[in-house]
């Protein structure tokens, strides 16, 4: 036999050896990102960040510091930039209520990186723009109606009859929640082709550092902005789409009595965060339950027989969580790859860590089944029991 005939006879094997998808089931089709074009370096964070709100307090810019080297992040992006801060010079002034100056920034920001992320998922998917009967826009970074669904729809060239669903201000959690909503979107309305795209900017929480509020720094050491998108879709078409991962079973649970634990408040000055000290520890008590709720569909026992994808809120929940379910080290490896590149950009996060464990997940050894987990307000969980294609 040729080496050509042996090449060509041992991808037919690995084609063959490739999951089936479940009938009915849906699926993740195809995948997008974007981003806004200023990449900034944790190292260079602090001298920006302390000369871009003329901060002259010492210790602010010691502790923030020290918040840069906690959080594992390398890089962001970010639409804040030199120019912005020209125009709106208001932004850096304590107590100016700018939140009609925030939102003119961040609503165009935000559906020009989703439009951008959803036209490289669909190039990636290869079919027509026409052939997507759903959008779900995922954001808590916009507020106008109409929503940025009815704009992205528009710069995309959508048909006017596509179902439209706003996801609006769910924080970390809303990607897999999206990715929820749109499973159910695709099972019930067989030969739908669902875009969901989800699409963040720190704008409406930027301003300058004040002891009376601390979490202040913890967002700039931690968030970045960016966008991603997904077509989710039942039944592939043999030949024309590649399915990589199924999701199988989702669910969502708030634990009762912890909604200030992650408190976010909307004012004239934008937008404002608490986290509470516990929420590393809240999350923790309650996620081996939650998991073992998702891996019993399958009766799946064992932690390390899966793969993880975690949305990395910050490195101690990964630690907690890692521990916790004495998960082997190299389990969370995706999801601290993502915190490190992109930082935590909320609803986004999730799809970058996906990313990461695709090309992991075609190794011959790869592990069939799987979580992508995420945790934000209320507290609330979401979770997906998936499974690698």
């Amino acid at each position: 036999m040729s080496k050509m005939s042996c090449e060509s006879s041992a991808m037919l094997d690995r084609a063959r050896a490739r999951r089936v998808p479940t009938p009915g089931t849906a699926t993740i089709l195809a995948l997008g990102k974007a981003f806004p074009s200023q990449l900034v370096p944790q190292e260079c964070l602090v001298e920006g960040y302390i000369r871009d709100t003329k901060c002259i307090d010492t210790t602010i810019k010691e502790k923030l510091e020290r918040l840069c080297k906690t959080t594992t992040v390398r890089t962001r992006y970010t639409v804040m930039c030199k120019d912005i801060l020209d125009k709106y010079p208001e932004l850096v002034t304590e107590g100016s209520p700018t939140i009609r100056q925030r939102l003119e920034i961040a609503n165009s920001a935000v559906v020009e990186m989703a439009t951008e992320a959803s036209k490289a998922c669909i190039k990636e998917w290869g079919r027509s723009v026409e052939d997507i009967t759903h959008i779900v826009y995922v954001s808590s970074s916009e507020i106008r109606l109409p929503g940025g669904d009815l704009y992205i729809a528009n710069q995309l060239g959508l048909k006017n009859d596509v179902g439209r669903v706003m996801l609006y201000f769910l924080g970390c959690y809303g990607g897999v929640t999206g990715l929820r909503v749109a499973k159910d979107i695709a099972e019930n309305n067989p030969g739908s082709r669902v875009l969901l795209t989800t699409s963040e900017t720190t704008i409406l929480g930027f301003r300058p550092p004040n002891n009376a509020r601390p979490y202040d720094l913890v967002g700039a050491a931690l968030f970045g902005d960016g966008a991603a998108a997904v077509i989710i879709g039942a039944d592939p078409m043999l030949g024309q789409e590649s399915p990589f991962m199924e999701l199988n079973y989702a669910i969502q649970q708030f634990l009762p009595d912890t909604q200030n634990v992650i408190n976010g408040k909307l004012s004239e000055e934008g937008i404002s965060f608490k986290l509470g000290r516990d929420l590393p520890q809240k999350i923790d008590d309650n996620i081996e339950g939650f998991c073992r709720k998702l891996m019993k569909k399958r009766n799946l026992m064992n932690f390390n027989d899966l793969f993880w994808a975690v949305h990395p809120g910050g490195p101690a929940i990964l630690n907690k969580l890692e521990n916790t379910l004495r998960l082997k080290s190299e389990k969370l490896e995706c999801s601290r790859k993502a915190l490190m590149d992109y930082g935590n950009v909320s609803s986004n996060t999730i799809f970058y860590v996906i990313e990461n464990m695709r090309e992991n997940l075609k190794r011959e050894d790869g592990e069939e089944w799987g979580l992508a987990l995420a945790f934000g307000p209320g507290i609330t969980f979401e979770g997906i029991l998936i499974r690698s294609l």
